[in-house]
């Protein structure tokens, strides 16, 4: 009863709280303290229900009965240098006013019986809120219509919270499988983008309509193998989340204010070296480039009286599928202390620097994640585990030479993260 309590709370608690996390685009680089102190490297591992129900619930039925749960400090810093050559805002450097973030996290995991488990978690994205405090776009206007000044503070705020029920069952006393049906809910809300309301098929709904919320799902499939008594494989697919879609953004957002969530898939390893040393190494793709709104370009050519904003083949973010590797271990240094390090890096930014435009208001352009962690027992039941990663100082810079002019602007941004998280074995 104590634990059911205190998973009500923890779940009312998460679902009212502003999140975000270190991130490769928006999605995090890992889920709890365990993962994130190895950069992410865990479809392989099963050592936490938070790792387990979101990256690879095959894991949870090798795992017994858990509660994880736990608190993350988060700290983005960058923001936007406009030089001489910007055309549409004035030369000056812009940052965000957001600048840090207090995030809570989640997962229950119950054993049916010896071979079945059932689990119960809440995740976020959150991958970059800004808010620039002054109209970025002030110079950026429809030569026919010269009175459409950006006349409200630029920024955006997006969260998607995530919760899944996952069914986990050992096929043989090697090999298990997982399942998580996932309910999502999204919230958007955009500001300061009057300048870019005459190229849009639905001029009244671009910007500043307050909070608008979307809803759907999808699922998250895996397996986990132990192949020996040294090596484990795993891996796990989520399709897309299929959403409902923003209404109040449909002049903004390619295909009528449609956001689905990217499909991902996870390849892993975990590799025993000896009996306190374990090396994982995963795979990751995030295929942001099979969303309209988020892959469309934004290097279009802006023509008085041209439709360029809400339609299918609309202005978008510019993002492509990304393509990330990560490196963790472990090692359990006495009884009482494990230590855990990590290292993860993408293959390229979640967009091109040609594709700026409106990536200042959604600048996710960090690749390279540096993690360290450890963890210590507080009783027989009850560990305590903590992670610090620092997501590498990532500058863009975009001087292109096309009909919207040179935009002579240079992003840039690191992020900083410790998680604190408690797990309970019962």
């Amino acid at each position: 009863m104590k634990i059911r309590k205190t998973l009500l709370l923890g779940t009312f608690t998460f679902a009212l709280a502003a999140n975000s996390y270190a991130t490769n685009g928006y999605f995090s680089h890992g889920y709890g303290a365990k993962s994130k102190s190895m950069a992410g490297a865990c479809v392989a591992m099963a050592f936490g229900a938070m790792c387990g129900a979101t990256t690879n619930p095959a894991s949870l039925a090798v795992m017994g009965n858990r509660l994880d749960y736990g608190l993350a400090w988060f700290a983005p810093r960058g923001g936007v240098t406009a030089g001489d050559e910007a055309f549409f805002t004035s030369q000056k450097h812009y940052e965000s006013a957001h600048d840090w973030f207090i995030i809570p996290h989640l997962s229950y995991n119950r054993m049916l019986d010896k071979n079945q488990s059932f689990g119960v978690f809440i995740s976020t994205h959150r991958g970059i809120n800004t808010e620039y405090g002054t109209p970025v776009f002030s110079q950026f206007s429809d030569p026919a219509l010269p009175k459409t000044p950006a006349t409200s503070t630029a920024g955006l705020n997006m969260n998607q919270v995530f919760m899944g029920l996952s069914y986990s069952r050992k096929l043989t006393e090697r090999h298990s499988f997982g399942i998580t049906p996932i309910f999502a809910i999204q919230t958007l809300d955009v500001q300061g983008l009057q300048p870019f309301q005459p190229f849009s098929v639905f001029p009244n709904n671009v910007t500043d309509h307050g909070t608008d919320i979307s809803f759907g799902g999808g699922l998250r499939v895996g397996w986990l193998g132990k192949i020996t008594d040294y090596l484990t494989l795993g891996a796990s697919y989520q399709t897309p989340l299929w959403m409902s879609p923003f209404h109040d953004y449909k002049g903004l957002l390619a295909e009528e204010g449609k956001f689905n969530i990217p499909a991902n898939f996870n390849l892993g390893l975990a590799l025993r070296v000896t009996p306190e040393i374990t090396l994982a190494v995963d795979y990751q793709r995030i295929e942001y480039g099979d969303i309209n709104a988020m892959s469309n370009a934004s290097d279009l050519v802006f023509t008085p009286g041209q439709t360029l904003l809400g339609t299918k083949n609309g202005l978008g973010f510019g993002w492509e599928d990304m393509d990330i590797l990560k490196f963790g271990v472990e090692w359990k240094y006495s009884p009482d202390l494990t230590l855990r390090a990590g290292y993860s890096r993408a293959g390229n930014n979640a967009f091109p620097e040609t594709q700026s435009l409106f990536n200042y208001l959604l600048p996710g352009i960090v690749k390279t994640h540096y993690s360290i962690g450890l963890g210590t027992p507080l009783s027989k039941q009850v560990e305590f585990n903590i992670a610090f990663t620092y997501a590498a100082d990532e500058k863009m810079d975009d001087y292109r030479d096309t009909a919207i002019s040179q935009t002579g602007t240079t992003l840039e941004q690191e992020q900083f993260e410790i998680v604190f998280s408690w797990g309970i074995a019962f």
